[in-house]
């Protein structure tokens, strides 16, 4: 793989080494939902020619999805932080409608235990377990939300291993301020920032 700098914009052409994350791109973070990030739905769009792109070249996609009981440990109601969201099998927790998710894409759902709550794609799944096995080095993350389970995601990626890339225009945050500290603790901890991404 190689990255070439045209003024403020990179090209990175793939190899078959690289892997694609979409973290969470769940109806119930989308506008209207029950933890719904602002603007959620603009990510759809761009996340698809992220998909579409490693779909042709036959890379490896990685889903990442909340996929709780219906007394999940991070809800209000049971000691946690957050509305009810995410239950498993309910439309809250599908993918984000006109989200493209190809055949050939692995879906791991995650925080699947009432007791624990999981933030990153990489707690308590077997998320690493298929990105060995299908000889994955370099994994580039989108989705949602930049402060949360995509920053514990490029966390646990880079700990592991893995030479991490945030596409930027392809995640969104909560809120602005947090979502930007969460991008400059990422870069400190060695992931790459692509902003102006041209994939080849």
């Amino acid at each position: 793989m190689y990255v070439e700098k045209t003024g403020n914009e990179l090209c990175v052409a793939l190899d078959a080494y690289c892997g694609l994350i979409v973290v969470d791109m769940q109806e119930d973070f989308m506008d209207g939902g029950a933890l719904a990030v602002t603007g959620g739905r603009r990510l759809i769009e761009p996340i698809n020619r992220m998909v579409n792109l490693f779909d042709k070249k036959g890379l490896p996609i990685f889903f990442t999805r909340d996929w709780h009981p219906k007394d999940h440990c991070s809800f209000k109601d049971y000691g946690g932080m957050w509305p009810v969201h995410c239950v498993k099998n309910t439309k809250g927790a599908m993918f984000a409608s006109g989200l493209f998710v190809p055949s050939s894409a692995y879906v791991v759902s995650k925080a699947t235990d009432r007791e624990q709550e999981a933030y990153s794609g990489f707690k308590g799944t077997d998320l690493y377990t298929m990105i060995k096995e299908k000889d994955v080095k370099r994994i580039f993350v989108t989705g949602l939300a930049t402060e949360y389970c995509v920053f514990e995601t490029v966390k646990d990626a880079i700990n592991l291993g893995l030479d991490t890339f945030v596409i930027t225009d392809c995640i969104l945050g909560v809120d602005e301020k947090k979502a930007n500290e969460a991008l400059n603790r990422m870069e400190q901890l060695g992931a790459k920032l692509l902003k102006g991404l041209h994939l080849a």
